[in-house]
């Protein structure tokens, strides 16, 4: 294969539905993240740094912005004479009639044509809409190294969060025996991730079977895994140990923000031996106002601060007008917060405006307060 021997499939058509309005006009992986980022920052970002050069994207819901997004390789240094960033979107299909994916596993073999045309060794298989950094490159390493089918990266959970993930039962060598979803009295603790590294010929003859299967959900979890463990095929476990977190709530993506600010945070977006890429905004440098307070925030160029800023992660064009108090809050690209308000423990969403003097979160309330609204808040 052209200058990889791996092709990496990124599944980015999710719904989002637990980030109520954050995505009912744009897809999970769009959503802003870290100030300047967007979520499928990082599994792009992941694909360079491990010098895998072709990307497909698989889109689907609210998919606009997002395919003009990824569209543009640049941003992850991913627009070579030998690669790219492929914007895969679903199509009517002779054998389905429809122009929706079916499943995961059903989006991979929507697409078989774009790999066969590349005709891969490997195929990673990637979730659009995770945090995290990793070296793929290191985890083909370990697949070949295992003489692996497939190669399924696991992070160690407790016990109790086991319940809401696929988890993976191994022998001492780490070869998967059993795979259980969300078990109600998990075996083991080896959560999977959602990411996968096959053999594209094996792959290829269980995604034919399974298409042509109407019992199948289409999915990896639910049918192609099975599938593998049942014909004794060489499944290994990955146990990876960096930092991972699925922002799939508003608090969990509220939570992994506020990670960022934290003197050990668990993900360094300073780490110049593996940058996050992301888009450049060509916005103005921040100007923080002569009676401004900051304190423990993340603020990125072209936000302008004339208030008091606690604890908060800011996004690119945010404005932050005089008196107004922001602690412990997420704030997205192009909000404006009004003069006075009193905004704490809120995740507030992509040019929202609160209105001065507007009062709102509470810092004692056990979930975030999601402020959508594009005139937000009431008169003191």
């Amino acid at each position: 294969m052209r200058a990889n021997s791996m092709v990496a499939m990124i599944l980015a058509g999710g719904r989002g539905s637990r980030l109520y309005d954050l995505t009912k006009k744009v897809a999970k992986p769009a959503v802003h993240f870290g100030g300047k980022y967007r979520i499928i920052d990082f599994p792009l970002s992941n694909c360079a740094n491990s010098d895998i050069q072709t990307v497909g994207v698989l889109t689907q819901y609210e998919s606009v912005l997002l395919n003009s997004y990824v569209a543009r390789d640049h941003y992850w240094g991913l627009d070579t004479n030998d690669g790219g960033v492929y914007v895969l979107t679903p199509r009517e299909r002779d054998d389905t009639n429809l122009e929706v994916y079916r499943g995961t596993a059903d989006a991979i073999t929507a697409n078989i044509d774009f790999l066969d045309n590349i005709n891969p060794e490997y195929v990673l298989i990637l979730s659009g809409d995770h945090i995290y950094k990793m070296n793929y490159d290191k985890m083909l390493d370990y697949h070949k190294k295992m003489n692996a089918d497939a190669t399924i990266a696991v992070r160690e959970v407790s016990l109790k969060e086991a319940t809401r993930f696929g988890i993976m039962n191994t022998n001492k060598d780490d070869m998967i025996v059993e795979f259980e979803e969300k078990p109600a009295h998990p075996k083991s603790n080896l959560a999977s991730m959602g990411i996968y590294i096959f053999t594209y010929k094996t792959l290829r003859k269980y995604l034919v079977a399974d298409a042509k299967n109407p019992d199948s959900n289409h999915d990896f979890g639910k049918d192609i895994i099975p599938g593998f463990l049942n014909d004794k095929r060489r499944l290994t476990a990955y146990r990876f140990r960096g930092y991972w977190k699925d922002v799939g709530t508003v608090d969990s993506l509220w939570e992994a923000n506020m990670e960022l600010l934290r003197e050990d945070s668990p993900l360094d977006l300073s780490d110049p031996n593996w940058k996050i890429y992301t888009e450049n905004t060509n916005s103005l440098p921040q100007y923080i106002g002569e009676e401004a307070s900051v304190c423990n925030c993340f603020i990125p160029q072209g936000s302008v601060v004339l208030g008091s800023v606690r604890n908060s992660v800011i996004g690119t064009r945010v404005r932050i007008e005089e008196n107004a108090v922001l602690d412990g809050c997420v704030v997205m690209a192009g909000a404006v917060i009004g003069a006075g308000a009193r905004v704490t423990r809120c995740l507030i969403a992509e040019n929202v405006h609160v209105k001065p003097g507007a009062v709102l979160g509470d810092k004692n309330s056990e979930h975030v307060t999601l402020i959508t609204d594009k005139n937000a808040g009431g008169e003191k």
